[in-house]
């Protein structure tokens, strides 16, 4: 049947489906064999809505599913870089690629790819081709790229809101109608593909042009008269690459196509076709309702596991150090490099001088292919003492540093091949010190993580003898310890190898073993979005490091310490006499024996207990002595953790202090700063402020600091479903004084300071479940007045108190609780007794609202680098400090920089979830970062 007038053609976004289908449900597998098939179901379930809702007057005539083709397209001839910074498939959605062609085709679709063109050609042409011969053409897909065809009988449908798209909508979206989409494009760019545009102008700016000039050719000729100098430069300067940029996302509507329109006329679904695949992919929900719909009987499915491993850990190989190989010329090598081509995958990890990447040398690589065959090559070991760069005898037995890394460095940056790691950040560094980019990656500490998040720690050791029963060999048995300690360097190479080899065989099995779990826990999403993506953004952060002001530093020291020396002598008239003031001790005998204050609590050692709470109930009595105490302890920490250890921790070479981020650590999700810890700097203190100011930036440059607003609130407000919370976010009020009005009856135009402060110690304090205890202490006020003011609380926002009930009951059941990206935090002590009862219930209420702001800010992390290059700005991500992010960036820049950071960050949680409160981000510039935040 030739298309014509009166026919409708239905053109579906395929590729489109795939994502959505992905990234909106959780993970799920083949039970017969593991095999992933969440988005194939999320695509069949699309498929059939579709089917099924094509009757009726306006029901397709003719229906296509076109997808994209694996390989390059003639844009990437125009611009190389097009679509270059998009991350690989996860891992878990290759396979499921060919099994939506084979739905697709179950379902009697017409099913279209073709080599060198990307799935929006091929339905540009299609819908051209259709509209010219007169027939009404329907484009399924919410893709923004397809709305330069809406218009003269072409029109599109988001398929997933039943949302209707046509030229009025267009015009909403862009701000011109669909005729001059791409010129708006073509300005703005496209940080997903990659397409550059005009920096510094959005869709916004590009609309007004537009609409004022337009075309992009007239307004590139005229561009001299535009007004805004910042804009105009823009357009002058990049003039090529804009229209470099129209040529990209212009889409092709000439492709020489392989199937005609003829081909795609609708067929009716046929049991034969459908039932068979659906059975073979277990699915038993949809096959039911297929059978039944089309009258015939459902099959039965098997999906009992098949093969004898199945269902169960893994066979592994015995642990045989004997099996290890020393690669130690070429030929031998060269070998390796072969099997991991072969194989697709290898295990890779690094032995080094010391744990300071930014400043260890690299000894060795390992390798392993499979469980029980890995190998060693070294390449600096020494003989003795000393090292290469002192003057210190190379070893024989070990190939030429270089030569090697040249071998190596085509694999390793094989996008082909992956590369498994335990705590691969530190390998990515200390390859990328030798100018190596290790990609693409899997971390089996992240998996572990993923999986068991609160359970236990995920170090290689501990991962070892939990799931593979195996103690590995400890390197003191290699380095010793103490003032005899050695480098790795220096331990001889037939005694390092078993070690070396080992880490490289225990991650491969590792990986074996737990790799397949993802899935089957349905916390694949978790790992491929949120854990291993953001290891390479972590890596860059922390070479680059943050520059700090040694003089600055040693100025607060001097002063820190004068000012301890006068509280010391102030707390020793207090006490009556001379005593070691940073002896708890002493402190505890002065208090409770000599000055007789209440309270006094000893423990097993026999002394009193003197940590800050104690202090701190104490000084909120009026008592003097230990007020001074705990400023003198908080001087003394900043004095000995900040301003005398991050002296230390300059590096020689940079004159940048580079921390390092723990992925792992915490059981929400929170990243932690180590060696040096930036996270616990004081901000709410003078002193703690004055430290932030020893952090600056490079001449020319600008600090900028980007920090979410109140964002646990904001996840609280929407968990526990508060409409009062939620309406006040959406205007924009300040929240603490909304609760205060609330909570006291005070309107907001008299509130004062006193009683906006109490109202945010309990809306923070809410969230991490405080006491009435806690409460007190915070605002040095009685106990019984702080429980009335959280009975208050809840009386006024019940949804708090039912969340917490709620939350606490779903832990007690299955002994996790979740984010709204899906993490899971396990909560192994949540049936707890006694005291431990209430912590394990106050972290369970918690680590959702934590772990989903930990959620977000990860999102925003993995996306801002690529969002800066397509901006083409030259700003870099120094530091994120739980809600915050800190760039260093030139100042001409920096207002662009902050403009499209913050559209990252406020849309983080986008699409996998909608929050039905806005994000904020606060932005700031400064010479420091004091001044910047």
């Amino acid at each position: 049947m030739s298309i014509g007038k009166g026919h409708h053609l239905h053109l579906i976004d395929g590729s489109g489906f795939i994502f959505r289908a992905f990234h909106a449900l959780p993970p799920l597998t083949r039970k017969s064999d593991g095999l992933p098939v969440g988005a194939v179901s999320g695509f069949c379930n699309m498929l059939l809505k579709m089917v099924e809702g094509n009757t009726g007057d306006d029901a397709p005539t003719h229906l296509a599913v076109i997808f994209d083709h694996s390989s390059k397209t003639f844009r990437n001839d125009i611009y190389p870089q097009y679509k270059a910074q998009r991350p690989p498939l996860p891992e878990d959605l290759r396979p499921q690629i060919p099994l939506t062609r084979e739905a697709t085709r179950a379902f009697g679709l017409c099913c279209i790819e073709q080599e060198g063109w990307e799935a929006d050609d091929l339905i540009a042409t299609f819908a051209v081709q259709a509209r010219d011969a007169g027939a009404r053409v329907t484009i399924i897909s919410s893709d923004k790229d397809l709305m330069q065809l809406v218009g003269g009988g072409v029109e599109m449908m988001d398929g997933m809101k039943n949302v209707r798209i046509g030229p009025e909508e267009v015009e909403a979206k862009f701000g011109v109608g669909p005729e001059k989409v791409v010129d708006v494009q073509a300005l703005a760019g496209d940080s997903v593909d990659n397409v550059p545009g005009a920096p510094g102008i959005g869709i916004k700016t590009a609309a007004l042009l537009i609409n004022e000039y337009g075309d992009v050719e007239t307004l590139l000729e005229r561009a001299e008269e535009i007004k805004q100098p910042k804009r105009r430069q823009s357009l002058i300067e990049n003039a090529e690459q804009i229209r470099i940029s129209k040529q990209l996302v212009t889409l092709e509507q000439n492709v020489p196509v392989e199937v005609g329109i003829d081909a795609m006329e609708v067929q009716p679904l046929e049991a034969e076709k459908v039932l068979p695949f659906l059975a073979e992919m277990e699915f038993r929900t949809i096959t039911n309702r297929v059978a039944e719909k089309l009258g015939a009987d459902a099959p039965t499915i098997d999906d009992t596991p098949k093969g004898s491993t199945a269902g169960k850990e893994p066979d592994l190989p015995t642990m045989d150090h004997s099996a290890y190989e020393i690669v130690r010329d070429e030929a031998a090598l060269q070998v390796w490099i072969d099997r991991a081509y072969e194989r697709g995958y290898v295990s890779v990890d690094t032995e080094t001088t010391g744990l300071d990447e930014m400043r260890a040398g690299l000894v060795g690589v390992c390798l392993a292919i499979d469980p029980g065959r890995a190998c060693y090559v070294p390449l600096a070991h020494v003989n003795g003492t000393g090292d290469l760069l002192g003057g210190a005898e190379r070893a024989e037995g070990q190939m030429d540093f270089d030569r090697a890394l040249e071998m190596l460095r085509p694999m390793l940056e094989d996008a082909s091949i992956l590369k498994i790691l335990q705590n691969a950040k530190y390998d990515l560094k200390i390859f990328a010190n030798e100018g190596i980019t290790l990609t693409p990656i899997d971390d089996t500490m992240l998996i572990s993580y993923a999986l068991n998040a609160g359970l236990h720690t995920h170090g290689m050791d501990a991962l070892s003898e939990r799931y593979l029963d195996h103690k590995p060999i400890p390197i003191k048995d290699l380095i010793g310890s103490g003032k005899k300690q050695i480098t790795f360097d220096q331990v001889k190479i037939d005694e390092a190898a078993p070690y070396a080899a080992e880490d490289a065989d225990i991650t491969a099995r590792l990986w074996t073993t737990l790799k397949p779990r993802l899935a089957a826990e349905h916390v694949t999403t978790v790992y491929e979005t949120m854990e291993r993506p953001l290891v390479p953004v972590l890596a860059q952060m922390e070479r680059y490091g943050i520059k700090v002001n040694r003089d600055h530093l040693s100025r607060m020291s001097n002063s820190f310490a004068q000012k301890m020396a006068g509280l010391e002598d102030e707390i020793q008239k207090l006490a009556g006499r001379k005593f070691n003031v940073g002896s708890p001790k002493q402190l505890g005998e002065i208090l409770f024996d000599e000055m007789g204050l209440e309270g006094g609590k000893k423990g097993k050692t026999g002394a009193y207990s003197t940590g800050a709470d104690v202090l701190e109930t104490l000084a909120a009595q009026g008592h003097d002595l230990p007020a001074r105490v705990l400023d003198w302890r908080q001087l003394s920490k900043l004095k000995s953790t900040y301003t005398d250890a991050l002296q230390e921790h300059i590096h020689p070479e940079t004159g940048r202090v580079h921390t390092s981020y723990s992925i792992a650590g915490a059981n929400t999700g929170r990243l932690a700063s180590t060696d040096p810890n930036l996270q616990n700097i004081p901000v709410r203190t003078e002193e703690g402020r004055r430290i932030r100011e020893a952090f600056i930036p490079e001449e020319g440059n600008t600090l900028v600091s980007l920090d979410y607003s109140q964002i646990e609130l904001r996840i609280l407000a929407h968990i526990a479903d508060i409409p009062a919370l939620k309406q006040a976010f959406r205007d924009g009020l300040d929240i603490h004084a909304m609760t205060a009005s609330e909570m006291f009856d005070v309107p907001l135009d008299e509130m004062t300071p006193d009683v906006r402060r109490q109202a945010k110690a309990i809306n923070f304090g809410v969230i991490y479940g405080i006491s009435a205890f806690g409460l007190a202490n915070n605002l040095r006020i009685p106990r019984e007045d702080a429980k009335a003011f959280i009975d208050r609380y809840f009386e006024r926002f019940p949804g708090i108190r039912q969340y917490m009930d709620e939350t606490v009951a779903f832990a007690k059941e299955h002994k996790y609780v979740e984010t709204l990206f899906g993490r899971r935090i396990h909560t192994p002590e949540i049936g707890a007794k006694g005291p431990r009862a209430g912590f394990a219930n106050r972290a369970a209420i918690n680590a959702p609202i934590q772990g989903t702001a930990a959620d977000i800010i990860r999102r925003a992390m993995i996306r801002v680098p690529p969002a800066i290059e397509a901006a083409k700005l030259p700003g870099r991500m120094l530091l994120q400090v739980h809600d915050e992010l800190l760039f260093e960036v030139p100042k001409d820049a920096a207002n662009d920089l902050i403009e499209t950071v913050r559209d990252v960050m406020e849309n983080a949680a986008s699409p996998a979830v909608h929050l039905d409160v806005p994000l904020t981000v606060d932005g700031g510039t400064g010479s420091n970062w004091a001044e910047a935040h």
